[in-house]
């Protein structure tokens, strides 16, 4: 399929459930581009077998050559920088560029410059998954312009320090904070850890809620049963989305009248709140929720 537009950091932030697919199977792919996932990441590290890495580039590029994908943006996770394959992931792409790179196990801006300068003008995804990655959060989230989005890697994160999962999550609760903040201090896209156990769905949306309240914008999904619950808990309800509209509504009001912070239905409004209240109205956008 064409390749589309350059996209920038906006779209990013409207992705509430990003589902990973193994790059080597046509199959779930094509059965992906059907699910109504925010986007596909077609993978070409940990879901693929070192001797499977060459079928998987071809795998992907005919897939990005021949598959409909609908509204989902296309995301190819490529092999880390430390490792010896990422070249040839990248060079398997050029023919057929996706929407956006991600670039796993980031540690420095030395390696996000590496891929830039490798690729054509494409965004790129940073995941945070291990203790140097974190400490390194400012030079990566400044490192290029490119840079839509950081993601954070709690399973690789854990074992890297020697921390012990548990429901909860306090053993990353301060990484998986500080991604949140570097995202957001930079006007990126801050997307959450996927949740391992395919069979608790209850688990997933207490997890999911969790970092929504973090302030992630969107999760990792790695089944295709995950993804309707993340949306849902990532799309703002009709009560979230009439008090927005209401309170921009009077925003535009008293700005118009000269007056900036105002209240409204009992509080005090400056425009961090109002800037939320406008968040609210672009996910329920591209959720498709008619306004």
């Amino acid at each position: 399929m064409p390749h589309s537009p350059r996209l920038d950091t906006p779209a990013f932030l409207t992705l509430r459930a990003l589902l990973f697919m193994p790059g080597d199977d046509r199959r779930k792919i094509d059965k992906a581009a059907t699910l109504n996932a925010d986007a596909v990441i077609l993978d070409l590290e940990d879901g693929v077998a070192l001797n499977r890495k060459a079928a998987a580039r071809e795998t992907i590029a005919a897939a990005l050559h021949e598959v409909d994908f609908g509204r989902a943006l296309r995301i190819v996770r490529i092999n880390a920088v430390s490792t010896p394959f990422w070249h040839d992931d990248l060079a398997a792409l050029h023919t057929a560029p996706p929407d956006a790179i991600m670039l796993p196990k980031t540690e420095s801006a030395a390696q996000l410059h590496a891929v830039a300068q490798a690729i054509a003008d494409l965004p790129l995804l940073a995941i945070i998954e291990s203790g140097a990655g974190v400490l390194a959060l400012n030079e990566i989230a400044t490192a290029d312009a490119r840079l839509a989005a950081l993601v954070f890697g709690a399973e690789d994160y854990a074992g890297d320090i020697g921390a012990t999962r548990t429901p909860g999550g306090e053993e990353v609760l301060y990484a998986r904070s500080a991604v949140v903040l570097y995202a957001k201090a930079r006007r990126l896209a801050a997307i959450d850890t996927p949740f391992v156990d395919l069979h608790d769905v209850d688990g997933l949306r207490a997890d999911t809620e969790r970092a929504h309240r973090l302030g992630y914008t969107g999760k990792l999904a790695i089944h295709p049963r995950q993804i309707e619950p993340i949306q849902q808990v990532f799309t703002p309800t009709a009560k979230e989305i009439s008090a927005a509209l209401r309170l921009i509504e009077s925003h535009e009001q008293h700005q118009r009248a000269g007056s900036g912070v105002f209240a409204f239905e009992g509080k005090m409004v400056d425009m961090p709140i109002v800037r939320a209240a406008e968040a609210i109205i672009a996910r329920a956008r591209a959720a498709g929720i008619e306004l």
